[in-house]
């Protein structure tokens, strides 16, 4: 190959590497600028292909939609004195592209180290501000409904510092967990087990005073039902006697004779019924009358 072509083929390699270098694509989820010799000279690149200048101007990104950030736990301190452990996420994204790229990454022009240097700084601030306003809320008020509009406080306090600092947007800040910390929870349950405990034996006490009052109330039904119907039963008992009294009466009253002689017969089949049944009377007794009219007859 003779030196003419070599030098073509190097010449076709540097203009296709400088028309490499002469373009580049923002995304429309990216945010760009671009640097000359380190110093930013255009900022906010607008989705779609930008010229630049080979080798001189280099163009760094970031990724300019809503990103979301999980802190990790951080202890908390309530206005009881009693510590907890919080878990939350801050949701961001990045509002100011030249202050975000100047003030992260100490010029690194790595978006993931850029990254993590700024979630570094801002979520610190939010860390001490949310301390800061649940050391003036008491532990009911942490757990209760005022926790949503205490981040929501939290994240326009420190969004107003961020904007302005760093170029970046705190949209929101969202609790995931908040508990007690492990070498108190275990404390915190048995109490909590004391209380529902002596809760149940409350109700259970409750439960059986109205039992003895129901069981108190039934029997003095039982009694009064028991009192009434006897004496409804004697009463009618002793009119049934009133009656029968009445009928024998009627009856012995129509024929006395025949009446004698009909109770002398039930007397000699309740007396006479048995072999075993033995009787000492004068043969002159009067329970024989009747016997001895048959005899003579």
């Amino acid at each position: 190959m003779s030196n003419r072509s070599l030098l073509m083929i190097a010449l076709a390699v540097v203009i296709a590497l400088v028309a490499l270098d002469s373009f580049v694509i923002v995304k429309e989820t990216e945010k760009a600028v671009v640097k000359q010799f380190g110093a930013i000279v255009r900022t906010d690149l607008e989705p779609g292909i930008h010229v630049k200048t080979p080798f001189i101007q280099n163009v760094i990104k970031a990724d300019g939609r809503v990103l979301v950030y999980s802190v990790p736990t951080q202890r908390i301190q309530t206005s009881e004195k009693k510590f907890m452990d919080l878990n939350y996420f801050i949701v961001w994204r990045i509002a100011d592209i030249q202050r975000y790229l100047t003030t992260f990454g100490g010029g690194s022009q790595n978006p993931t180290l850029v990254r993590q240097d700024a979630e570094g700084r801002f979520a610190s601030l939010v860390a001490n501000q949310l301390r800061d306003e649940f050391s003036l809320r008491t532990v009911q008020e942490a757990i209760s409904g005022e926790r949503a509009l205490v981040m929501g406080e939290v994240a326009r306090n420190v969004n107003g510092r961020t904007l302005e600092e760093f170029g970046v947007e705190i949209i929101d800040i969202r609790i995931k967990q908040l508990d007690w910390q492990t070498d108190v929870r275990e404390s915190v349950f048995a109490r909590m087990r004391s209380e529902r405990s002596r809760d149940a034996s409350e109700h259970r006490a409750r439960g059986r005073e109205e039992a003895e009052k129901i069981r108190a109330e039934a029997d003095r039904t039982r009694t009064v039902l028991l009192a009434e119907a006897y004496r409804d039963a004697q009463r009618i008992r002793g009119e049934g006697d009133a009656q029968a009294a009445a009928i024998y009466a009627a009856a012995y009253n129509r024929d006395p004779e025949f009446f004698r002689f009909y109770r002398s017969l039930q007397a000699y089949r309740e007396t006479l019924a048995s072999e075993k049944d033995l009787l000492v009377l004068e043969p002159d007794s009067d329970f024989f009358r009747y016997l001895k009219r048959s005899g003579a007859r």
